[in-house]
């Protein structure tokens, strides 16, 4: 460079109003937010183009299957799972509980009837279909909160899939023969990786509902999480102590579908995971206290989605993700603080080990997966 370029750029930059400096280091941080997020979108999608031909056994079978019949939430999860079944299996029929399931499945004589939570099934029509010899299954959507409802029920099902690895046992106890652990997993209709920069933008983001654990959890870090544009969606907020202060930032009281529920997910830097407590006696139906050590469904879900997850450690975790590696977990509300700003301060961290969990899930963690597993525990 010469001398009066060198001198014109020293001047240039000397007559830098404070407003121009800063409108400069805005433009510059944004081009590199913008690199970033597109070097981490571009991964995203290489990995689940890589994935999208994961092909499983496909079975010449007839499944009828009952859906749960309980509408939004789970109405999802019957599509996740009517839909994956119908490119693994020869033929679906799927009905509602409502409709005589024993006579629709004595007409059509399917291989299994597989039911969705059940609640709304009689217990009577599964055995009169048993004694047609067609094989039942049943998963169980809830567990361990629901423990006390499931246990009229399991007994009625030649194959009991649950949730929950710790109510393995206590099934087992009530005479069931084939019990076996099955998550739910991600459906990667709903829950995947966006190929555009969102609309909305979060730093941090909790969606669910606030039962009393996660309120008494997060009540003594709130002022300091809501201060890295924490967004909170779901029922039941208002119970936070000092709501007021943070209600411009929680939209309470409404159920987010799996498409509005990945958008989020997707604009989140990170996203917090907290179980629900199996001891909280207002919501749940778990007489006995089963112990909770399974993840829950949004685990695979978040994970879909490329974000960062930062979940509370349950013992069951490391057999899905590696901590550290595929996940962050944490034990106490401080140190979920401390995570929060360590990888909002990491960039090239936090992006590695969302990709990673992106990684596990499209190759571990699908319907596909779990339906493959659930057929041939069924028809070895």
């Amino acid at each position: 460079m010469s001398i009066i370029k060198h001198r014109k750029k020293i001047i240039r930059q000397e007559v830098l109003s404070p407003a121009e400096e800063a409108r400069l280091r805005g433009r510059e941080a944004g081009h590199q937010e913008g690199y970033e997020e597109g070097y981490l979108k571009g991964r995203a999608n290489y990995i689940v183009s890589r994935h999208a031909e994961n092909s499983f056994p496909f079975r010449q079978m007839h499944v009828l299957y009952v859906a749960s019949g309980k509408g939004f939430p789970y109405s999802p999860i019957d599509e996740a799972i009517a839909t994956t079944l119908r490119g693994m299996i020869s033929q679906v029929t799927v009905i509602e509980p409502g409709q005589p399931i024993s006579e629709i499945a004595y007409q059509i004589m399917p291989d299994l009837v597989l039911v969705l939570d059940g609640m709304f099934i009689q217990n009577e029509q599964l055995d009169a279909i048993r004694q047609q010899g067609i094989k039942t299954a049943v998963w169980l959507t809830d567990d361990p909160y629901y423990t006390d409802m499931t246990t009229e029920n399991v007994g009625h099902y030649d194959y009991v899939f649950t949730l929950e690895s710790n109510c393995i046992p206590y099934y087992q106890q009530l005479g069931c023969a084939n019990v076996h652990h099955l998550p739910f997993a991600a459906y990667v209709e709903h829950y995947k990786p966006e190929r555009m920069r969102s609309a909305q933008r979060r730093e941090v983001s909790f969606i669910g509902s606030a039962y009393w654990n996660r309120v008494e959890y997060l009540s003594p870090i709130m002022d300091q999480l809501m201060q890295h544009h924490t967004i909170i969606n779901g029922i039941w907020w208002d119970r936070l102590p000092n709501f007021a202060a943070y209600q411009d930032r929680i939209e309470v009281n409404k159920w987010m579908g799996p498409q509005e529920t990945a958008e989020a997910y997707n604009a989140s830097k990170i996203v917090i995971n907290l179980h629900r407590s199996h001891e909280d006696d207002s919501v749940n139906n778990n007489a006995v206290k089963i112990p909770a050590a399974s993840p829950n469904p949004r685990t695979f879900e978040i994970s879909a989605c490329a974000t960062l997850q930062l979940s509370d450690a349950r013992s069951d975790l490391a057999k899905f993700y590696t901590p550290g590696v595929e996940i962050e977990t944490y034990s106490s509300p401080q140190e979920l603080l401390d995570k929060v700003e360590y990888y909002l301060n990491h960039e090239k961290e936090r992006r590695e080990i969302a990709l990673n969990a992106l990684e596990r899930t499209m190759r571990d963690h699908t319907y596909g997966n779990r339906l493959n597993q659930m057929l041939s525990i069924i028809f070895p």
